[in-house]
């Protein structure tokens, strides 16, 4: 699960890393009041920055022809503005997509005196099997940019998850970044304070980019997160009510919000050949075959090991909710699952739904004899596959006629 950049400042506040005063707004005059107190603390600008989900906010675009989702402003006036071009307009970035986000908050915050900009981030190293720090002096641009062309310029921290971070790497951390005196230990607070927001939310990610070096209004050198970004485990969230509620289903797909009712898997894609498949590494393979002969496929949608007739059906009405599908595979390999309960749900699916698109189906291995007469005499039309790849083939064929 996805937060807001404010909802991940406040975490990291809560944790002892330093983040620039500001209030988060909904409306134009409370940008202008927020802005007004930040003045009178003695900051001469501020920034506003459109609160969606996705990267790339300053260069984006507005619908309405207003440029930039993050503005820099020396007046309440100008803020006040500025929130007015941006709250209910859609905001297009290059990670948004065409479609854009609808902004309906705006965080107003100081904008101190940036001397110099680091990237640090926490999240698991999977090859390792335990959390890892990442710092670099090249803050301020996409991490991925720095791997590509100044590998070098990126260190990484192992951390023991039984020991936590300990002071010396964060020491060591804060000295990679060129850090000195009193800065060291400052540092090495920030980064345990980044680490402890990372395990006690149990996140997939935190990432603080840029963190800065920055001057405040007395004219002291201080460490600070201007921006933040952070990824919560869906898994976990149990465990936290209080994650939960920043969840914001205004910034998610309103097709995976139905299918999480389900507890089914899914994630639209581009193409126009949707998917139902059990098991994610197999729905993986099944996108694949589908590229591999041709076609685009239109989701991922895993119905897990044990799916239910009722949630075969809700599957079937999740895919045909997209306009841009075509045709139809059902890949299932029955391992825990019944193949006759999932041909069972295909057919009150079609039946239910009344479908006019190809179907092609392949069904293997748990009482697959079963699921494959419940197919042959339901009476529906359906394409039968004698295994993936043929599977694949007919689905692209059909979606082509």
């Amino acid at each position: 699960m996805n937060i807001h950049e404010y909802q991940a400042r406040q975490l990291l506040a809560q944790n002892g890393v330093a983040v620039p005063a500001g209030e988060v707004c909904a409306s134009a005059g409370a940008a202008q009041q927020a802005a007004e107190q930040i003045l009178a603390q003695g900051h001469k600008r501020i920034v506003i920055k459109a609160q969606i989900h996705a990267g790339g906010r300053g260069k984006g675009t507005f619908k309405s022809g207003f440029q930039g989702g993050v503005q820099v402003c020396q007046t309440a006036g100008d803020v006040y503005e500025k929130a007015k071009a941006m709250l209910g307009h859609v905001l297009v970035t290059k990670q948004t997509g065409p479609d854009g986000r609808l902004v309906s908050k705006v965080l107003v915050v100081a904008a101190p005196g940036i001397q110099k900009e680091f990237y640090c981030a926490v999240l698991l190293d999977r090859a390792a099997a335990r959390p890892m720090v990442m710092a670099s002096t090249e803050g301020g641009v996409e991490i991925e940019e720095v791997a590509a062309r100044h590998p070098e310029k990126i260190l990484k921290v192992t951390v023991d998850p039984s020991l936590g971070l300990m002071p010396f790497q964060g020491r060591k951390l804060a000295a990679a970044l060129g850090l000195k005196g009193d800065l060291i230990a400052a540092g090495a607070k920030m980064f345990g304070g980044l680490y402890k927001t990372w395990r006690e939310c149990d996140a997939s990610v935190v990432e603080i980019n840029p963190l800065c070096l920055v001057t405040g209004p007395d004219g002291k050198e201080s460490l600070m997160a201007v921006d933040a970004k952070m990824s919560l485990d869906d898994n976990a969230l149990y465990r936290h009510p209080n994650l939960q509620a920043m969840r914001d289903l205004a910034e998610e797909a309103p097709l995976e919000i139905e299918a999480g009712k389900h507890n089914l898997n899914y994630i639209k894609l581009d193409g126009n050949i949707a998917c139902l498949v059990n098991g994610a590494g197999l729905a993986m393979a099944t996108m694949d075959l589908i590229q591999h002969c041709g076609g685009e496929p239109a989701n991922f949608l895993d119905v897990g090991g044990g799916a239910s007739r009722e949630q075969v059906t809700a599957a079937f009405k999740i895919i045909l909710s997209d306009a841009h599908v075509k045709g139809i595979l059902v890949n299932i390999f029955g391992g825990i699952m019944d193949c006759n309960i999932i041909a069972t749900g295909i057919v009150a699916a079609v039946r239910e739904t009344g479908l006019q698109l190809p179907l092609v189906v392949r069904l293997e291995g748990n009482n697959v004899a079963a699921g494959k007469q419940t197919l042959a005499q339901s009476g529906v039309a359906i394409i039968t596959g004698d295994s993936m790849a043929d599977a694949a083939e007919k689905v692209v064929k059909a979606v082509g006629k």
